[in-house]
This record gives C-alpha cells, sequence and structure tokens, in this order.
C-alpha cells in the first residue's frame, strides 16, 4: 500500500513521500524502508529519528524531518489497523476434512472450515465463518457461534454456550467439572457439576487456560474480556466485559469479577470474592476469600491491600537487615556495660 493509501485508511495526516510503497509492518528498532512503525509517545522521539521505517505512525502534533509520518490519534491503534490490511489473515477453504467426525443432527454451517480429527457430537451447532482447526471436540448440544477461531485440541465439554467472534488457543478446555466435594462419611463426596458456561462475544482465551462449567448455576466469562494462557477459573465465576486476566492466575468458585478489571500474573482470588469494576490488581497478589474489593481500587500483596499501603510495607522490609543489625549492636553494647 502506498503512504497515501494508509493515511486514508487510518484518516491521518501524511507528511513526506506520500507515493512510498509500504509492505508490512515491524518494530521501531528494526523496520526498513519498505515497513511501518509505530510511536508511541515524545518519549520515542530519539529512536525515532535513527529509525530506518518507510513510514512512522506519530502522534498528532509530532514532526520527524526528514521521514515519512502518519499524524493520527492513536499510533498503537491505528498499527493495528494497518497491520489488518497489510498482513491479511488467511482463511482456510470452507469444507469438512474426511477424517473428521460429525453427528447426524449436528448444524455447521456450509462456510465453516471443519479440521482433521475434529469430533462434533450430537445437537451441537456451529456458526457462520466459523474455524475449527484439527483435534478439536465439541460435545453434546454445544453452541459455537458465527466467525470463531477454535485451535487444535480445545475441547468444549457438553452444554457450553459460546458466542460470537471468539477465539480458544490451543488446548484450551471450556467446561469441566468444578473442583467440588463435601466431607461426610470419612470421605470426599463429589457435588454435582449440572450446571453451565458461557462465552459471551469477542472473547479471546489462551492455550491451556481452563474454565469450569457452573456447579448449579452457571460460569460467564463477559463480553470483549481477554485471558492468557494457563489461567483457572473455576465454577459459578463470573467474570464482566472488557477484563484483562494475566497468565497463571486462578480464581475460585462463585467469585464475582466487574467491568475492565485487570490482573496480573500469579493473582490468586478465593472463593466468593466480590471485584468491583475497574480494580486493578499486581502480579502474585492474593485476595482472601469473601473480601470485597471496591471499585477503582488497585491492590497489590498477600493479604491484598491498596497499593499505596503495599509499598510502604515493602520498603520497611528492605531495611529490615539493617535494623536487625543495629538491633544486635545495641545488644551486644549493653552486655558489656552489665556487671
Amino acid at each position: 500500500m502506498k503512504v497515501s493509501e494508509i493515511a486514508e485508511l487510518l484518516r491521518g495526516n501524511p507528511a513526506g513521500d506520500a507515493e512510498r510503497q509500504i509492505q508490512g509492518v515491524a518494530a521501531l528498532e528494526t523496520a526498513g524502508p519498505t515497513e511501518l512503525a509505530y510511536v508511541e509517545s515524545l518519549r520515542a522521539l530519539g529512536p525515532a529519528a535513527a529509525s530506518r521505517a518507510g513510514c512512522l505512525l506519530v502522534p498528532e502534533g509530532v514532526s520527524l524531518p526528514g521521514h515519512t509520518t502518519i499524524a493520527v490519534p492513536h499510533p498503537k491503534l491505528a498499527l493495528i489497523r494497518a497491520a489488518e490490511a497489510l498482513h491479511p489473515a488467511s482463511s482456510p477453504p470452507p469444507g469438512i476434512h474426511p477424517t473428521a467426525v460429525v453427528a447426524r443432527d449436528a448444524q455447521v454451517a456450509p462456510d465453516c472450515s471443519v479440521g482433521a480429527n475434529v469430533v462434533i457430537e450430537s445437537g451441537a451447532t456451529v456458526g457462520a465463518g466459523t474455524r475449527l482447526c484439527p483435534g478439536v471436540f465439541l460435545g453434546m448440544g454445544v453452541r459455537v457461534g458465527e466467525h470463531c477461531t477454535l485451535h487444535p485440541r480445545v475441547t468444549v465439554y457438553p452444554g457450553s454456550q459460546i458466542g460470537d467472534r471468539v477465539i480458544l488457543h490451543a488446548g484450551v478446555v471450556i467446561g469441566s467439572d468444578g473442583f467440588g466435594y463435601v466431607f461426610a462419611e470419612g470421605r470426599q463426596v463429589k457435588f454435582p457439576q449440572l450446571g453451565k458456561i458461557v462465552i459471551e462475544d469477542d472473547v479471546e482465551i489462551g492455550s491451556n487456560t481452563t474454565l469450569d462449567r457452573g456447579s448449579l448455576g452457571a460460569t460467564v466469562i463477559g463480553r470483549g474480556t481477554k485471558i492468557d494462557n494457563l489461567v483457572q477459573i473455576a465454577h459459578n465465576v463470573k467474570i464482566g466485559r472488557h477484563c484483562i486476566i494475566v497468565s497463571q492466575t486462578g480464581i475460585s468458585g462463585s467469585t464475582e469479577v466487574g467491568d475492565y478489571v485487570v490482573m496480573a500474573g500469579q493473582v490468586g482470588i478465593g472463593e466468593h470474592v466480590r471485584i468491583e469494576d475497574r480494580v486493578v490488581i499486581g502480579g502474585q497478589a492474593g485476595v482472601l476469600p469473601g473480601k470485597i474489593v471496591r471499585s477503582g481500587s488497585i491492590i497489590w500483596g498477600t493479604p491484598s491491600r491498596p497499593m499505596s499501603e503495599f509499598k510502604k510495607t515493602l520498603a520497611r522490609l528492605a531495611r529490615l537487615d539493617a535494623l536487625a543489625e543495629k538491633v544486635k549492636a545495641l545488644a551486644q553494647q549493653v552486655e558489656k556495660r552489665s556487671p
């Protein structure tokens, strides 16, 4: 694409060689004369001035003499839009692979792509434009919406519901039994896991993440939420819209999470916790069972507490060895003075 065409696509303001041909996108440091890169902030202007990129996406009001640029309100977002045009995703041809096993009463839209060794059980439905990669399993009565991508070895247990434009990466398990037992008569008795799981539209779930079905109710993942690799979400959890949940996080049963919540890596959430909207939870934080985290809070630590409070605690801990040496020295002085 010409720079002028990219500028028109992005509704940006070009400067420099508008006829230059751009073939792809790259990082600012490695981009070459036929590639597009972005300048996220004013702090990146130094590296941008030294960049060999054929065109730079810059914030509005920024000028880089000697470079071809396109000024846009949000350069990183603009790069995403440009990448979609310069690197269009390849779509496999529609059809069902000869090795796939599809129940007679399953409903698969004609333009779906069903890969090798896929299994679709009785009563399942698959919406238009959806791609099932090799080894996907859809249990009885599963519903998968339109324009979804289920990567290899995704397992969807019976009765699970998946919305439109959902992406499930390799090894995701949807709708497995929750970890629920009652100790009685000297043994663990399995509690019924008869509920369902609902994945709403525009959700993306990373590789080898597992999401349990509800025990008697439902597990729900809200629209637009993005979940990283290796996350465990237990039964009856309800997660709101447009949340970010990072790798190795574990969320215990019956927890409720509001909208626009961010959980960093290795966060642990106890059962029956309520996390309100727009909360940010720092990496490796632990939220104890039954806690309520109020809207807009930023918390960290185990047990979790406000970020400012936890930073003070960390600072005190960093001085603990020095304090111990002072106490030891004082104790020795006292011993010397004693008769």
